[in-house]
């Protein structure tokens, strides 16, 4: 039985640039039979996702090092190292943003398992620590987000909408 213990060091696992960060897919949804994924992402200073709801899933965030700043509908938090968010299932709008001059690394569970393919399809395939610039909004990267937040179920606001 205890052959299925899987061991991931520090440089395994996924690299994908996304938002202007560096996302690694320590653990996916594939190696837990769906039922979570972890996603360690790196926030360079100004970095974050917008707005965005997906009443499927589930997110934890545990900051391992630097802040940032999360937004909800019940107004905005510095959330510091060692700091924890809980995003509950049912669809709450939240975003977070690096608002400080260092880069932020974020400890992300997702149950289940899911938006780690989203951040397959929407990253670009890095090297532990590379981040490329965020990808101009073009109409063509609008339709495709637009298309991705069909396909996995999830809302995306515009970047003032919690203010």
């Amino acid at each position: 039985m205890g052959s299925n213990i899987k061991i991931i060091n520090k440089n395994e696992g996924e690299y994908l640039g996304i938002a202007g960060g560096n996302y690694r897919i320590i653990i996916s949804g594939e190696q837990t039979n769906g039922n979570y994924a972890v996603i360690e992402m790196t926030v360079p200073p100004g970095g974050g996702p917008p707005p965005h709801a997906h009443p499927d899933t589930q997110e934890m965030f545990h900051v391992l090092e630097g802040e940032v700043e999360f937004k909800t509908e019940n107004g905005k938090q510095i959330v510091s190292k060692d700091g924890f968010v809980n995003i509950p299932i049912g669809g709450a709008i939240h975003c977070f943003k690096n608002t400080s001059e260092k880069p932020a690394r974020l400890l992300c569970t997702v149950v289940p398992a899911g938006l780690e393919n989203l951040f397959q399809e929407i990253g670009t395939p890095v090297l532990p620590g590379q981040t490329l610039p965020i990808p101009e909004l073009t109409e063509e990267r609008k339709a495709f987000l637009k298309e991705m937040d069909l396909k996995y179920n999830q809302q995306t606001y515009p970047k003032d909408f919690l203010g």
